[in-house]
């Protein structure tokens, strides 16, 4: 999602919030309010407004930011306080944005309330198993302490990284949604929602709507917001590098053809693993696949 969607959703937001607040208004110009109450001019010039990303950034320690992942997953905290809002995009969006928040202040804790616009990601946006909720919240928060260029470097990074690590590896210090011990885990081979889910559930035996699969995706939530925060932090002190995405072979050998601007055919565009669709009875390399020339 480039800066100005974004920005430009995020505004949408804030519009609808306005809105209310004009239609408040004028039931305050019409009440008697008590003695000492501001008055809607002055309420309005006492209001912060948001500077322009990227904003201030901090280093985050990574295991707070794994365990607010977790809970944002759940909608709640360990001590049951309830959350703006709940699932996979929102939680590791709002663990990234809530540790700044705390550790920065301004603007992140009057953007906070907002946060929850990004519950719209769950599973794989409402349901639709498209790209993983953790992924998508995590990018946004990326593009929020960080210029394009270096955030667009972190969530290259960070998806290639999510497509063949072994997850989830994160335990919560109590279980919210089952209890499950020891986690089975799996390696998504993609950065799309039901692919992860699939392959979770092929190895755990689970069904994609159990408890027991709710539990894998708060702690997988868990596991993305840490590895996010993990290359922001390497990103702010100067020693990011590639690991993950340079070694992409699919990315190197596919896409010099399919998907780079000048490539022999560029007829499509994309980054994630080519073998995790483009298959036949389960071929790993595209030369296996019947009429593919050799590469």
């Amino acid at each position: 999602m480039y800066r100005r969607s974004f920005l430009g959703m995020m505004g949408a937001a804030f519009a609808t919030a306005l809105m209310g607040c004009a239609q408040e208004e004028e039931k305050l110009a019409t009440t008697p309010q008590p003695a000492g109450t501001p008055t809607p001019e002055v309420a309005e010039k006492e209001a912060p407004s948001l500077p322009e990303p990227p904003w201030e950034y901090k280093k985050l320690d990574l295991d707070k930011v794994a365990d607010l992942g977790y809970q944002g997953y759940c909608g709640k905290t360990f001590d049951g306080e309830e959350l703006p809002g709940a699932h996979c995009c929102f939680g590791s969006f709002y663990a990234i944005v809530k540790a700044l928040a705390d550790e920065v202040g301004s603007p992140y804790e009057e953007f906070l309330p907002v946060a929850s616009i990004s519950t719209v990601g769950k599973g794989g946006v409402v349901g639709w198993g498209t790209l993983c909720g953790t992924l998508n919240g995590a990018a946004w928060a990326a593009y929020l302490c960080l210029p394009e260029e270096e955030a667009d470097k972190v969530v290259n990074e960070l998806y290639a990284w999510y497509q063949v690590e072994e997850l989830p590896k994160y335990k919560p210090p109590k279980a919210m949604k089952a209890e499950l011990d020891p986690m089975p885990s799996s390696v998504a081979n993609s950065p799309l929602c039901h692919a992860s889910v699939t392959n979770w559930c092929e190895v755990s035996g689970y069904k994609a709507f159990s408890p027991e699969r709710s539990e894998r995706c708060a702690r997988l939530t868990a596991d993305v917001a840490r590895k996010a925060v993990e290359l922001i932090n390497a990103m702010h002190d100067g020693t990011f590098a590639y690991v993950y995405y340079e070694m992409d072979d699919d990315l190197n050998t596919c896409g010099s053809c399919h998907s780079n601007k000048g490539g022999l055919i560029e007829n499509t565009r994309g980054k994630m693993h080519c073998s995790s669709c483009h298959t036949e009875s389960g071929a790993k390399n595209i030369e296996d696949v019947s009429g593919h020339p050799k590469v």
